[in-house]
């Protein structure tokens, strides 16, 4: 079923809901009706398929009904902000509660709307009077700082919104706080039903067992900024967005600040529209930023995690993730900002160089949240370490250099195969390495026609070549840096060395006579 531009304008302006929203409703009801006045229940969402406008219509149809008041909390200042206005558009005149409000007034509103922090303090001081809460609405419900206010309110119903229920803290999973889960609609339908855009996702092998993993069970700034800052990731980066994004505005998400500028520096050394967004600039800067990025239609915006949530921007056509992350709700709310669908719009690009697809699966796959809410460590565990997914990983050429190597059937070199084969032929494991050399000697002057030729093709096997040490260095359990430098080094001249002995030879071998002098 298709959704009409009427229908979609009605949505925009909060007067209309879609069928499912109504059903979602209907379903939060006839809990609230029918459990204790102290329940926990939480909801599930994905980005973009209108939680705001949910709990909108839920806190004007609480407020037409019942005699009490109604909070909602956020976990973001942004978030207060739309809020308040979101509820505004439904009719529910609503008091934001922020560090410089007055409160001499709280008894002429009957709705509140709160930044988690903000309000600790207000409870704590005795400043805001909650005696009359009937019920609390927790949005972005994963993140563990709301758990702190629960003991305000052990009369009030609290109903919890999240795309991902999933806590952000894995020691304080979200069935210990909530005592039911209702799921809404999936990912894939709401892209069938044309109210969201499908993700297109390429995923480039990275590296990852360098990155170093947190007391917060995430990937450390300071791992990830050693990594991601250097020369041949920023050259991935660059190479990936020409393959992938060129010419579609593109927002780069990173883990780090210092990143974040790299990345700035880098495409603007290449002559690309970018700017830089972190919690650092001042409200009129990222008001500008953020004017510009709307209105340039080939933008390209780095942040940090800034704009996970709280951002919509349906103009986005391309998502580069320049990091990787163990928190599934992260990936989910930096691929979601790329999700919003325009007329012109039904798909968009993503671009992954943190091995986050192989390590979550594809953006909207069928993930049991029934499941992961009640065994949420069941999940953790099943997800495959660093490790374990590069070993999966084989080497692909990208598609321009593939381009340069056409005459070739086969470019990939399996080392692991060939390091077991010769150790049980009783070879020593020295012959992996001369057979790989062999091989790339071979696909180079497969599309040579002189010796020049072929020597230019394997300058430009680095990648491949780095692959090709790395994995054997994992098969002979011997990878000190110096000396996965040094066998890097050394692989590259015995290359050439074996091009100028043997290109004759080999160049023969291919066509049935000796290259033309």
């Amino acid at each position: 079923m298709a959704f009409t531009d009427l229908e979609l304008e009605e949505q925009k302006e909060g007067k209309s809901l879609y069928s499912y929203q109504k059903g979602a409703i209907d379903k939060i009801f006839k809990c609230f009706e029918e459990a204790k006045e102290d329940y926990h229940l939480l909801y599930q969402l994905p980005t973009g398929g209108g939680k705001t406008v949910i709990f909108s219509e839920i806190v004007r149809q609480y407020l037409k009904h019942h005699k009490k008041h109604v909070l909602v909390m956020t976990h973001r200042i942004e978030l207060c902000k739309q809020t308040s206005n979101m509820l505004t558009e439904f009719g529910v005149t609503n008091k934001i509660v922020d560090s410089k409000a007055d409160l001499s007034d709280q008894n002429d509103f009957n709705c509140f709307v709160a930044m988690v922090e903000t309000l600790n303090n207000r409870l704590n001081d005795n400043k805001l009077d909650i005696s009359d809460i009937g019920l609390v609405i927790i949005d972005e419900a994963h993140y563990n700082s709301f758990t702190k206010l629960f003991k305000f309110f052990e009369k009030s119903f609290i109903l919890g919104v999240t795309a991902t229920p999933l806590s952000s803290n894995i020691n304080l999973p979200m069935k210990d706080n909530y005592d039911e889960l209702i799921v809404g609609e999936t990912i894939q339908s709401l892209i069938e039903n044309e109210f969201l855009a499908r993700a297109e996702i390429y995923s480039y092998n990275v590296g990852l067992t360098s990155l170093i993993v947190g007391a917060n069970g995430d990937y450390t700034v300071k791992s990830s900024e050693d990594l991601y800052t250097n020369t041949d990731m920023l050259t991935k980066l660059i190479q990936s967005y020409e393959e992938r994004c060129k010419g579609k505005k593109t927002l780069i998400f990173n883990n780090g600040i210092n990143t974040s500028l790299h990345v700035y520096d880098t495409f603007r050394r290449s002559g690309y529209p970018i700017a830089h967004l972190d919690n650092n600039n001042s409200k009129k800067e990222r008001i500008a930023i953020l004017k510009w990025f709307k209105e340039t239609p080939d933008a390209i915006l780095t942040s940090v995690s800034i704009l996970t949530t709280g951002f919509d921007e349906p103009t986005v056509d391309c998502i580069i993730l320049n990091r990787a992350t163990k928190s599934l709700t992260l990936y989910y709310q930096m691929i979601g900002r790329g999700s919003r669908i325009l007329k012109n719009k039904s798909k968009f690009t993503v671009v992954d160089l943190g091995n986050n697809l192989h390590r979550f699966g594809p953006w909207g796959s069928d993930l049991d949240w029934h499941k992961i809410f009640r065994s949420p460590n069941f999940y953790l565990d099943g997800i495959l370490s660093d490790e374990e997914l590069e070993n999966n990983f084989r080497y692909e050429m990208p598609d321009e250099l593939r381009e340069q190597f056409s005459k070739s059937q086969n470019v990939y070199f399996d080392i692991k195969k060939t390091y077991i084969d010769s150790i049980r032929a009783g070879e020593s494991s020295k012959v992996v390495l001369e057979r790989s050399i062999a091989h790339h000697a071979l696909i180079c002057t497969e599309n040579s026609e002189d010796l020049w030729d072929a020597l230019a093709l394997a300058k430009l096997l680095g990648d491949d070549i780095d692959y090709r040490i790395l994995r054997y260095t994992k098969c002979i359990s011997k990878s000190t840096f110096n000396f996965v430098e040094w066998l890097k080094d050394d692989y590259r001249k015995k290359l050439n060395a074996h091009l100028r002995s043997n290109f004759d030879d080999i160049y023969e071998s291919i066509h049935g006579h000796p290259p033309e002098e």
